[in-house]
């Protein structure tokens, strides 16, 4: 189900926990209910789905499983069920698009650990009420793409063991549905891409979330302001705030003293070389996007202080030579974006000490032959974007004479570096 619908093995939900009702079956109990409901030939069984490669026997819980979604009609409740059973039928229907209004009512209190509806159609208010009725077994929700509401979201509230939740393109989710998480101080990563109910206002009940590790605020664009109510959260390892076109300087700052940070993506956002320098404390930087930021080389100094860094995205930031003599402190980068920039072959003699790289775009770039010369030394480079470039043959063969290499190397990779 990805990242979002993660959870702790340590807290999976066992038959004697104090969640589960009193008079659930046992595992073995409730098999052999649901072999009970098995068909004698396995050709009544439809076979869709089940095994993954030709001539598998499908196992005896997916026999189970494909035959209750089968017969989901017939059943009223799953209450008496184990959670983990529950959770493979629920799993599987939503997966088959079969998941309708009266068979989502069959899963209420079931203690699923899992609800994951995301894209899936029809998801409202209604459905909700199915969802809050797992209460403390609750782990993970998403809800992207629903029409739910304040009202529907504020019925979570009595699930306070969640530890992710994804509301992405939620637009009928106000800052004042924000208000529920004030309650989720054990979530771990929370996504509420293009989300204009996630404001500067809103964000204050972001600073009960102490256990936060994953915070995606992609297209958020009323959130200037509020990043300061990121400041007490030292569990952040990664935020996403991509296209967030009103995040400036100022907010920046805030996020200075949240050293645990390995990723932060802050594409198109309206930050300059001042904003670059509130990160110089973030040691464990791994990941850091700036494209299309307006920042210039002189950023650099202070970017070249992250000595974790691996990943550095300066696509389409304007940057011209002067100042690109840090780059040769980089020495961990694996992954450099300078694609669309006004960099030459005088930027080129800088990148010869980043032995470690593995990716370099420089579509576009006002670089040639005699630049890649400087790039012989980078014998671990396996993806090199010269298209829209003045190199020709001569070029390449500078780099094929390298041993190490390969005879020929692509000009156009479709490997992703863009952060």
């Amino acid at each position: 189900m990805g990242g979002v619908c993660s959870r702790k093995r340590s807290q999976l939900v066992d038959e004697d926990d104090s969640f589960q009702s009193p008079t659930r079956f046992s595992k073995t109990s409730s098999l052999k209910w649901l072999l009970l409901t098995l068909p004698r030939s396995s050709s009544d069984v439809s076979r869709k789905g089940l095994g993954k490669g030709p001539g598998r026997c499908p196992s005896l819980m997916e026999l189970c499983v494909a035959k209750v979604c089968k017969d989901i009609s017939k059943y009223s409740s799953f209450a008496v069920l184990p959670s983990d059973l529950s959770q493979q039928v629920f799993n599987q229907l939503v997966d088959s698009n079969c998941l309708k209004e009266a068979s989502l009512e069959t899963f209420r209190d079931c203690a699923l650990h899992d609800i994951c509806l995301g894209e899936f159609p029809g998801v409202k208010d209604a459905w909700m009420e199915v969802v809050a009725s797992q209460r403390q077994s609750l782990l993970s929700v998403d809800i992207s793409c629903s029409e739910v509401t304040d009202s529907g979201l504020n019925l979570l509230r009595d699930c306070s063991n969640m530890q992710s939740l994804v509301c992405n393109y939620c637009d009928q989710i106000s800052e004042h549905g924000l208000g529920v998480l004030s309650g989720f101080s054990n979530l771990t990563s929370l996504s509420f891409k293009r989300s204009d109910g996630v404001t500067a206002e809103g964000m204050r009940v972001f600073a009960n979330l102490v256990n936060l590790v994953n915070l995606d605020l992609e297209r958020c664009l009323k959130i200037h302001g509020g990043l300061v109510h990121l400041k007490g959260l030292r569990k952040l390892e990664s935020i996403n705030m991509r296209y967030c076109n009103n995040i400036t300087d100022s907010d920046i700052k805030y996020l200075s003293d949240l050293t645990n940070l390995k990723e932060l993506q802050l594409s198109s956002c309206r930050i300059t070389d001042l904003g670059v320098s509130y990160l110089r404390g973030l040691s464990k930087l791994i990941r850091l996007n700036l494209e299309s930021c307006p920042v210039t080389a002189a950023c650099l100094v202070d970017i070249s202080g992250l000595a974790s860094l691996m990943l550095l995205n300066l696509n389409r930031c304007g940057i011209y030579d002067e100042g690109c003599e840090s780059f040769k402190d980089l020495k961990k980068l694996k992954v450099l974006n300078l694609g669309f920039n006004y960099i030459t072959d005088a930027c080129l003699v800088h990148l010869k000490e980043l032995i470690n790289l593995e990716f370099l775009n420089l579509d576009s770039c006002k670089v040639g032959d005699a630049g890649l010369l400087h790039l012989k030394g980078l014998v671990l480079l396996k993806s090199l974007e010269l298209s829209d470039t003045e190199v020709g043959s001569n070029g390449l063969r500078h780099l094929s004479e390298a041993g190490s290499w390969e005879s020929s190397l692509p000009l156009c990779q479709n490997e992703n570096t863009d952060g």
